[in-house]
């Protein structure tokens, strides 16, 4: 296995963690799907074999699966089934509301984000807002506390997903 196709490498989950939740290593796993017949088989028909055929919890299930996919060049970084999904967070120095109207009010967002062309799909105020970008990427705002009670300090993490290629 070269160092670009290790699913240690490229999911960040070590062989140890594997073999600890797992009872098996990456190259175990790795060989027990291609003698399954892996790599003509798409997401669900992979998860589907592990469900039947193994012992693991579902979401070891989904990340034996996405780490079989991408060292087997079945499925790029970030790549999900209806496109690519990148996640990014931001900690600022302001309360997690005055995060959120920095996003959902219009005339403040003008100050930082001039020319923002998106639609809000749904808001939940001062908790999230769903929007889709013109180009069609959808983000997801979700301010949050961070820290003490009383800090002052909110984070906004964006996940953004782009449909298609």
């Amino acid at each position: 296995m070269t160092e670009e196709l290790d699913p240690a490498a490229i999911m960040g989950t070590s062989n140890e963690a594997v073999m600890r939740a797992t009872g098996k290593s990456w190259a175990e796993w790795l060989a027990l799907l291609d003698a399954a017949g892996g790599r003509e088989m798409n997401h669900k028909q992979l998860v589907a074999h592990l469900q039947a055929h193994t012992d693991v919890s579902s979401w070891w299930q989904q990340q034996v699966t996405v780490g079989y996919e991408q060292s087997r060049g079945l499925r790029a970084k970030h790549e999900m089934a209806d496109g690519y999904q990148i996640s990014r967070s931001r900690t600022v120095a302001a309360p997690a509301a005055a995060v959120y109207d920095a996003w959902a009010d219009e005339a403040t967002r003008a100050r930082w984000l001039p020319d923002a062309a998106f639609t809000v799909r749904k808001a939940t105020p001062p908790k999230s807002l769903r929007l889709t970008w013109e180009d069609g990427t959808s983000v997801e705002v979700a301010p949050n506390r961070q820290g003490g009670a009383d800090d002052g300090h909110g984070a906004a993490q964006q996940a953004g997903r782009r449909r298609g290629g």
